[in-house]
């Protein structure tokens, strides 16, 4: 049960479930539209990478003091984690959207073609559609709110911590 009174851990597993919750609500205020797919994808406002590294940061700052060279290892995965987020992971994504269009170009190109040199025939199997995924990543704003969700999450934590005598 030790690990259940670990205020670091707590803070940045609650960030992450927290921010993967609260996408959906952000997504219905910002596209009118929304699915409860989200609170278990990737991408998306805010960034849980984001939220999550920074709770724990700022959790391990709370404890430890910011000069602790545990804040120092967190802070630096952190950063990559975030860096990650919006670099790689983005540009994955972004790949994604574009082969996805490709494919589906292709396609209608395809059918069309078909369609013009031979009699469509009902015995013809269908082709699988794949789909690649194409929210890998985060834009910049979301790994800002990220990083605001984390940070309220671990202070919101510490006060669950000290109030209960964990």
């Amino acid at each position: 049960m030790a690990i259940l009174s670990n205020f670091p851990l707590i803070a940045a597993v609650t960030a992450i479930v927290f921010a993967q919750l609260v996408k959906i609500p952000v997504a219905f205020l910002l596209q009118r539209k929304t699915t409860w797919g989200l609170a278990t994808s990737t991408g998306g406002m805010p960034s849980s990478h984001s939220a999550s590294v920074t709770a724990l940061i700022t959790a391990l700052a709370i404890q430890e003091g910011v000069h602790s060279p545990y804040v120092a290892i967190a802070s630096t995965f952190g950063m990559i984690v975030m860096f990650d987020s919006m670099g790689v992971r983005r540009q994955s994504g972004e790949q994604g959207i574009l082969l996805n269009h490709l494919v589906l170009d292709f396609q209608n190109l395809s059918n069309k073609v078909l369609r013009i040199t031979q009699e469509p025939s009902a015995t013809e199997p269908l082709q699988k559609e794949t789909h690649l995924k194409e929210y890998l990543g985060h834009k910049p704003i979301e790994v800002f709110f990220g990083i605001l969700t984390g940070i309220g999450v671990a202070f919101v934590v510490r006060n669950f911590f000290i109030t209960f005598g964990l």
